[in-house]
């Protein structure tokens, strides 16, 4: 049986993105909360943060054979409530390792997610004859930019973590119902190939393109876990201008993704990868020198600019790559790039809190020269559309 509204296929993608990103960006906003009634400094939170990516990264492994079971529609049609429900339940957790307990699951459903919501975006691109992958992208931020807009007035209210996300499950439910209730899985690719390897050793030029990315990954994941208690522990901020780091950067970063193609064929991805870098780094300066709140806002908005494009123009470096099948290499970058992702947290909250959290941030200056020194290998020039 068929429900919600009758969109167009990309509309669709679109906002099934930004569902799914506004399902997952409500808590972020209150990680603060969360942590000061745990009790704990920032590095045991930051241990607990990793269950997210251990189950994600399991999903991305081992997920793709069992959703095909399942079936695209109804897997994302359960998901993405699922996911809402996962996250209410981990902001019970009364400690770190609880923490850590209650969001591998968190993690499991959303590799899942990720799977059919990529892969849906590729096959959709296909369809079309036209690329939507970095606008289905800027949906993402966008969502999460909402999302962070919503946490944000409610954490001002007073209102518990715990209620703010309980009380997101029904809107969850009623907006997929709404906008996937007609959601049917676009035919996929001439041509693909169900034996690609769901695991692939990245080579020396995915080690490079690894590199590329890195600051980019490391930055994204700092503003996003840990500028709300960045704003709290410096300056002290209430909680509606404490959740404002998330919001401002998935603002910024979704406004950049959704014109980003533009750019990349108009120049190169070297010439926008090196933009990108030196915009983050601007960022960075504004926050580590803690120079007052909206400054530093602004070097949060900035750290979501410039970590907004530097993933997928690696992924399309990748996919061009012809040392071996374009799917291997694309596998190889993004589960050996999820695993920073899994060390990310504890390192950033173990920095936090010998060094200081303005340190988390500091560390990602020699990041940015390392990825400077790596662009050349996503190539001079721009990439053409592809229709095949």
């Amino acid at each position: 049986m068929k429900f919600g509204l009758d969109l167009a296929p990309h509309h669709k993608v679109f906002g099934g993105f930004a569902i799914y990103s506004f399902t997952m960006g409500n808590i972020f906003p209150r990680f603060a909360d969360i942590r000061e009634m745990m009790g704990v400094e920032e590095g045991a939170f930051g241990l607990g943060l990793i269950g997210a990516p251990v189950g994600t990264l399991i999903a991305l492994t081992f997920g793709p054979p069992v959703l095909e079971r399942i079936g695209y529609r109804r897997a994302i049609l359960w998901l993405i409530p699922v996911l809402s429900l996962c996250y209410a339940v981990a902001s019970l957790a009364p400690s770190p390792l609880w923490f850590f307990i209650l969001l591998l699951p968190v993690g499991l459903v959303i590799g899942g997610i990720e799977i059919i919501l990529n892969l849906e975006a590729d096959r959709t691109e296909h369809l079309l004859g036209r690329r939507i992958m970095n606008r289905a992208h800027a949906f993402w931020s966008l969502g999460f930019f909402a999302a962070g807009l919503v946490g944000g007035a409610i954490a001002q209210s007073g209102i518990s973590p715990q209620v703010h996300v309980f009380s997101m499950i029904p809107v969850t439910l009623i907006l997929t119902a709404l906008i996937l209730g007609r959601f049917d899985p676009a035919p996929e690719r001439a041509g693909s190939h169900k034996d690609d390897p769901k695991f692939a050793a990245p080579t020396l030029g995915i080690l490079a393109l690894v590199c590329v990315t890195l600051a980019a990954m490391l930055m994204e994941g700092a503003y996003i876990d840990w500028s709300a208690i960045y704003m709290d522990s410096v300056y002290q901020s209430v909680p509606f201008v404490a959740a404002l780091g998330v919001t401002i950067g998935a603002l910024a970063q979704g406004i950049t993704r959704f014109f980003a193609d533009g750019f990349v064929e108009r120049y190169s991805p070297v010439l926008v990868s090196r933009v990108l870098l030196v915009i983050m780094s601007v960022g960075i300066v504004l926050v580590f020198f803690t120079l007052g709140e909206w400054p530093s806002l602004l070097g949060f908005a900035l750290l979501g600019i410039g970590s907004s494009a530097m993933f997928p123009l690696a992924m399309s470096a990748a996919a061009q790559r012809t040392d071996r099948p374009a799917a291997v290499n694309v596998a190889a970058l993004a589960q050996f790039s999820f695993g920073t992702f899994m060390i990310a947290p504890p390192l950033l909250g173990f920095i936090a809190e010998h060094w200081g959290i303005v340190w988390s941030y500091g560390i990602g200056l020699p990041l940015v020269v390392l990825s400077l020194a790596f662009t050349h290998v996503l190539g001079n020039k721009p990439m053409p559309h592809k229709v095949d």
